[in-house]
């Protein structure tokens, strides 16, 4: 099984994982090249507005205020303020362009790599707080990209370019000031640590309500029906507070690092004007220079401060990349070898299972299949029937190479499907399930499930033998019509026989079918009941049996019972030999004692 994502995992300490955030940025080199020569320029003429001060000051001022003398410089600081202008645009446009294309790189690359996984992955990884990986965390991260990550590096460029030019004007100032930094960076860095682990904490709560929220809207009538809205509110409730409290212990830190490191940084400044002003005082330093210093000293509290805030969500985005890193290189466990061996042609419908023994990776204490040994025939009808928790179902999964067995092996046309690629083997199998999955996309888009390049002729040819034809023609926009989520368009009955008509187009020659006209009014039952008579002809069928129907056409009856074949033949004699199959017969097929 793939190795499951990790909620409760300490998570690194750094900010390593962003790397692979860089991995995906960095298949663009073009616009990161010109995001960062934007943000360069726009850094740059940023950091000269304090020394265009300061020429307007000592240099404009100087000649006696002339208007011409002082407008030159003016002149020199607009045309510098346009260039800010311009390169802060091209700065955004780029930066968050990279931001968008990145987390839709990084959400098809994640949904690419879950489509491979087998469904045992989704019972040990909760389907809703997958969703939240690639909604919520994706989130975060085109944030830091588009944002947060600009405006570090701004900030950093700033933080430097300054301090070079404080050092330049005022040497022994600028050394008061730099001593006065590590005093910022220690809290920053501890404090940081705190916030970046209750971010994580925070992230994985998020996907705790999404699953709520999914589960409830998913089961509305249920709650309904049995007056639990209350209940289900007070849940929600709790999930949400847990968020709510989870986030507030998040912005506590966050805010105690800011308001730390901005005092601490400005009382600096403040010690170190005061020098300065002291120095003005004595000759020592011009006004110009004094009030640049100024300027310059608030940009570099500016940057520190707003790196302070930028770590916090750098952080939270190492969370985020962490958890959507572990979706991505997740490795399935059902997977072709590195030289499957070829189906035989043409395909014969030969299914057979040999001494397996299986059990759920989630439920290892109990045994599905035990010993089991069964040889479907080409074209043979074959029933299954058992109570529940026999092992019926696990026969399908094990077919579909959805899971392996620990013991045995399972063949199809003689081939070992271990030694097989799984998408050949699920080529020759077609499937009617008994709960019918119908997407939200057109009856022509549910239909081509079956065979995605069939025509519109074949698509009608398969209503037609799959009874639903006439429904079809009737829906307001024909096979275009979409059918909502869920098929909540469709009756039972029609959702069934366009699960038929998939089967139909897939014309593969092994069909698996897990009858499901039980819960269906005794039209629809006939009509699906005819439609699945066309589906089975000419292919080896195995059968999930509910209806008496189908078990008195089955060529074979194998009854199972915790995880064994216990009783075997055709209607008439087991119903004749008083054992497990008589008295199941004679609780669910009401019939059978006539």
């Amino acid at each position: 099984m793939a190795k499951p994502p990790q909620d409760e995992r300490e998570k690194g300490k750094s900010l390593a994982s962003l790397t692979m955030i860089w991995r995906f940025a960095s298949h663009y080199p073009g616009h990161l090249a010109a995001a960062a020569l934007a943000l360069i320029v726009a850094a740059g003429a940023t950091s000269g507005v304090p020394y265009a001060f300061k020429l307007i000051i000592d240099k404009g001022f100087a000649h006696g205020g002339a208007d011409a003398h002082i407008a030159r410089w003016f002149e020199y600081l607009l045309l510098l303020v346009s260039i800010l202008a311009l390169a802060t645009a091209t700065r955004f446009y780029f930066v968050s362009w990279i931001g968008e294309r990145v987390v839709a790189d990084l959400r098809l690359a994640v949904h690419r790599n879950l489509l491979r996984m087998p469904p045992g992955f989704f019972e040990e990884n909760r389907p809703a707080e997958i969703t939240s990986r690639i909604t919520v965390d994706t989130t975060i991260i085109e944030q830091v990209v588009g944002t947060t990550v600009s405006v570090a590096l701004r900030n950093v460029l700033m933080g430097i370019a300054c301090t070079v030019i404080l050092v330049v004007l005022a040497p022994k100032l600028a050394g008061m000031m730099l001593l006065g930094i590590p005093l910022v960076i220690l809290p920053l860095v501890f404090l940081g640590r705190a916030v970046r682990r209750i971010s994580t904490a925070s992230q994985a709560r998020i996907a705790d309500v999404g699953t709520v929220t999914s589960e409830v809207l998913g089961a509305m009538k249920i709650v309904q029906a049995f007056n639990q809205q209350d209940r289900e509110s007070d849940r929600f409730t709790a999930a949400t507070e847990t968020v709510f409290n989870t986030a507030r212990r998040r912005i506590r830190i966050r805010s105690v690092m800011t308001a730390l490191v901005i005092f601490l940084l400005f009382t600096a400044i403040t010690l170190v004007i005061w020098q300065g002003a002291i120095d003005v005082a004595a000759g020592r330093m011009t006004g110009g220079t004094i009030a640049a210093f100024v300027l310059y000293g608030g940009l570099l509290a500016g940057a520190f401060g707003a790196l302070s805030e930028v770590y916090g969500d750098l952080l939270r985005a190492a969370g985020a990349s962490e958890r959507l890193h572990e979706l991505l290189v997740a490795e399935p466990s059902i997977r072709a070898p590195a030289e499957p061996n070829a189906m035989p042609q043409p395909p014969q419908g030969l299914l057979e299972y040999v001494d397996v023994g299986f059990r759920y990776p989630t439920r290892q204490d109990v045994s599905a299949l035990n010993g089991f040994t069964l040889t479907v025939r080409p074209n043979e009808r074959l029933a299954v029937v058992g109570p529940s928790g026999a092992g019926k179902t696990t026969l399908f999964q094990l077919a579909e190479r959805f899971y392996d067995p620990q013991q045995g092996s399972v063949r199809i046309d003689g081939v070992d499907l271990r030694d097989a690629d799984p998408s050949d083997v699920r080529r020759r199998i077609a499937i009617v399930p008994q709960e019918t999955v119908i997407f939200a996309a057109s009856a022509r888009d549910n239909l081509r499930y079956g065979r995605w390049n069939a025509t519109d002729d074949e698509l009608w040819a398969a209503a037609r033998d799959a009874n639903a034809e006439t429904f079809l023609r009737q829906l307001p926009e024909g096979l275009d019509t979409f059918m909502g989520e869920g098929g909540a368009r469709l009756s039972g009955g029609q959702r069934q026989r366009i699960a038929i008509a998939r089967a139909l187009l897939r014309d593969a020659p092994l069909l698996l079918l897990d009858e499901a006209t039980s819960a269906l009014d005794a039209e629809s039952e006939r009509l699906v009941q005819d439609a699945l008579e066309r589906l089975m002809g000419a292919r080896t069928t195995m059968v999930i049996a509910h209806r008496l129907a189908t078990v008195r056409s089955a060529d074979r009856i194998i009854v199972m019972d915790e995880g064994r074949i216990v009783e075997e033949g055709n209607h008439a004699a087991l119903s004749r030999a008083g054992g497990l199959y008589a008295r199941l017969a004679r609780l669910q097929f009401d019939d059978l004692a006539a």
